[in-house]
């Protein structure tokens, strides 16, 4: 089975992707990822994305879609993958199925994770780690147990990210918004689009989640 995985930075979609890993066998694909994994290797791919990664360009779609398609042909994805921050375009979405449609290969199944945005904003901003040993809070939803004290480690060190602030948040939304809306109803048309409510909680996004992927 091969899906692809849409939703805003925030929406949860590396925790489902994990889950769906589990449950499906489903290798989870994470473009961002893998670009580090490539230029670690030091692979023909790797140079030139980190060639041009050096030089403050993004990486093009030809060279996203190659390493794509040399991914998916690694044993651990026979079973099928969950792509996960790709494809963010339409020209994207054409060049994906292109590179699918010459292995006689087509997604089975789009899902959108829906969200709110205003809810996203005080999700993420909300968040922040030890600065020690990464361990993760939350302002409102998991705070330590003791006030200013890590639960894992004991530090008191906390950090928080310079793009989490809120401002920078719903610039990354509107911005996530305005480049995929346009997805939507190119994936609709093929008949493989499904929306999931990412705002619910995690079980039930899950459970959500595998009834699609049982039904396709």
């Amino acid at each position: 089975m091969k899906v692809v995985l849409l939703g805003p930075p925030g929406a949860g979609k590396g925790t489902q992707a994990q889950r769906l890993q589990e449950t499906h066998g489903l290798t989870h694909l994470s473009t961002g990822d893998m670009l580090r994994a490539e230029v670690a290797s030091g692979s023909k791919i790797g140079k030139e994305a980190k060639s041009i990664m050096e030089r403050g360009e993004l990486v093009p779609d030809a060279v996203l879609i190659s390493m794509i398609a040399h991914r998916i042909t690694q044993p651990d994805a026979a079973k099928g993958f969950l792509l996960d921050g790709f494809p963010r375009t339409v020209a994207q979405a054409e060049a994906l199925d292109r590179m699918l449609s010459e292995r006689t290969q087509k997604l089975d199944r789009v899902i959108q994770l829906v969200v709110d945005n205003d809810a996203m904003v005080d999700r993420i901003s909300g968040r922040y780690s030890c600065a020690k040993c990464g361990a993760g809070y939350h302002d409102t939803f998991r705070k330590p147990k003791k006030p200013d004290v890590c639960d894992a480690c004991g530090s008191h060190e906390f950090v928080r990210r310079a793009d989490d602030k809120p401002e920078t948040v719903r610039t990354r939304l509107e911005a996530y918004d305005r480049q995929t809306a346009p997805l939507l109803p190119y994936y609709k048309g093929r008949g493989v689009l499904s929306e999931v409510d990412g705002m619910a909680p995690i079980d039930q996004v899950t459970t959500r989640l595998g009834k699609i992927l049982d039904a396709a």
